[in-house]
Formats: structure tokens, sequence, C-alpha cells
């Protein structure tokens, strides 16, 4: 069989594309426990729209901010750890340096899923996951990409 280089190359790159973009509707499923780490009182912030959206949608959701306790009659984690149990999916709406201090709570408690928001992401952070074996979607907005077509109903 021959193969023209160019249809190699595309081929690889659609490998790769494929294994670098998760499907989101996989990625995320009604029976997962997510963590919104960048939860806030201020409702036009991503981190709070996302944790009331997925909390009015079903599912099972946990805010984490170090400087709250509360979020309105929510409680509110300081971190990963402190979570009352390991969730499954864990998105991100930080900025990147947090971004990168989140992953490594992650592979310490096995967590294997990371959504970083757009503008949360950084090379190092997915390089991070990538070499840890955390599957990672990032340059996807949850709202647009993981909402537009509904969850996975697993």
């Amino acid at each position: 069989m021959n193969c023209s280089k160019a249809a190699i190359i595309f081929c690889c790159i659609r490998i790769c594309y494929k294994t670098i973009k998760m499907d989101p509707d996989g990625f995320l499923d009604k029976n997962n426990t997510i963590a919104v780490v960048g939860v806030s009182f201020n409702q036009d912030k991503w981190g709070s729209k996302i944790y009331r959206t997925l909390k009015s949608s079903g599912f099972n959701v946990y805010g984490v901010n170090p400087k709250y306790k509360r979020i309105n009659d929510d409680a509110c984690y300081p971190d990963l750890i402190s979570l009352p149990k390991r969730p499954d999916v864990v998105i991100t709406a930080i900025p990147p340096g947090v971004t990168e201090q989140i992953v490594k709570q992650c592979k310490k408690l096995k967590i294997s899923r990371v959504w970083m928001q757009p503008g949360s992401e950084s090379e190092k952070a997915i390089s991070f996951c990538k070499s840890n074996r955390i599957q990672v979607m990032y340059d996807s907005c949850f709202v647009v990409d993981g909402l537009k077509g509904g969850f996975s109903q697993k």
C-alpha cells in the first residue's frame, strides 16, 4: 500500500487531534462527582456559572476556593484534599499558575480527569497531566463545548 506523504501527515495529525481533544460527553457524565476550582460570589465569573449550571443539572458538585467557607448555602472548600468525597472530574476556572498546583493535587489524589477552562490552562499544566496519565480537556469551554449537547446519561 503506497500512501503519499500528505496522506500520512494528515492521518498523524488526525490521530494526534483525537488523542488531545477528548469527547466532552464521554469525559463528563451525570454519575461523576465534580469539583469546580474557582467558584466565587461573583455570578459573572465562569467558576460560579459552571458551578450553578452543574448543580441545577443534578450533578454532585463541590466548590473549591480558599477565600470562602460558604458560597450562598453551600460549603466551599479550600482545596481538593479537603473535599468530603474525591471528585471524578476537576474543572479549573483559575489563573494558569494555580492550575499548575491543582493538577499536582489531582495526581496525589488519583483524580484522572481535569477540564481546564480557557484562560486557566498552561503548557506546563497540560504536559503534567499528559505525563501523569490524567485525561485533560483544554481549548474548550465547559459551557459551550460541554453543555451544548447535554451530558451522558450513563
